[in-house]
Formats: structure tokens, C-alpha cells, sequence
């Protein structure tokens, strides 16, 4: 693996604790929101993602051979496949002098646990900190390498 391909490999994870970062911001932003159904709660939020692995290992005297052992491939990255909403129940509360209450008295709320959320955020700023220190760190090592000659 190149130094090069540290960067691409790194600012994909950045990449993809920024959308995680945003759907957790999302689910708390909605953690109190109320409806009056079930179709129309919002309903918490999580990304999906996946390892992007080399497609190819190398062959014993340099020739591409297709390899389809996720062991025997390279990281390249981090792949997001999406963002999947949340299965879990609803919140169903009787409360019926509220204004968003249904006929039978009962508002909706989503299925956030704000607990959850909070960890999901600190581990995604977490992972961002660590990417911008792997940037940072091959930065130096290819100054470094610059410097060698001088």
C-alpha cells in the first residue's frame, strides 16, 4: 500500500463518521417530536457501512488474481450502503388534552433513545479525531521523506 492511498482510505472514514454524525444530529433533533399516527412518527435513523476492499491480490510473480476472500484483499476505505430506519417500537403515550393527540387520546413518538444517540455521537467524533491524526501523521512521514535528501 502506497502512503498516497492513507488520505483516500482516511478522508472516506471522515466521510462517513460526518454522515453518521448528521444522522445521529438528526434522530436527537426529532427525539421529541409527536404525531398523531404511527405512519407519520419519525422514525430513528442509522447509516449503514461496509469495508471497500481491493477487487485483486497480487499473484506470485505480479499478476492480478481475482480474489474473493475478503481476507485477502486491501483496505481501501469505508463504503456507506445507506441509511436504514430504525425498527424498534414506537413511543405510544396516552395523553389526550394533547393537540396532536388521535381520537382515542394517543400521540406517537419516535423510537430515539437519546442515550444511544449520545454514544453514537461520541463515537463517531471519536473516529473522525482519529482519521484527521492518520492524515496528519502520513503528512509528516512524506515530509520526512522529502527531507532525507537535503
Amino acid at each position: 500500500m502506497s502512503l498516497g492511498k492513507v488520505f483516500n482510505i482516511a478522508g472516506s472514514g471522515m466521510s462517513a463518521q460526518t454522515l453518521r454524525l448528521n444522522t445521529t444530529a438528526s434522530n436527537m433533533a426529532n427525539a421529541q417530536s409527536v404525531s398523531s399516527s404511527v405512519d407519520e412518527t419519525y422514525r430513528a435513523r442509522k447509516a449503514v457501512f461496509a469495508p471497500m476492499l481491493e477487487n485483486y491480490k497480487q499473484g506470485e510473480i505480479g499478476n492480478p488474481v481475482t480474489s474473493f476472500d475478503p481476507r485477502d484483499s486491501a483496505g481501501e476505505g469505508v463504503l456507506v450502503r445507506g441509511i436504514v430506519e430504525s425498527d424498534a417500537p414506537l413511543q405510544r403515550r396516552f395523553e389526550p388534552d394533547h393537540p396532536m393527540a388521535n381520537e382515542e387520546g394517543y400521540v406517537f413518538y419516535p423510537n430515539v433513545n437519546v442515550v444511544e444517540e449520545m454514544a453514537d455521537m461520541l463515537s463517531a467524533s471519536r473516529s473522525f479525531q482519529t482519521n484527521v491524526e492518520v492524515m496528519n501523521t502520513a503528512k509528516q512521514m512524506m515530509q520526512r521523506v522529502l527531507t532525507l535528501g537535503q
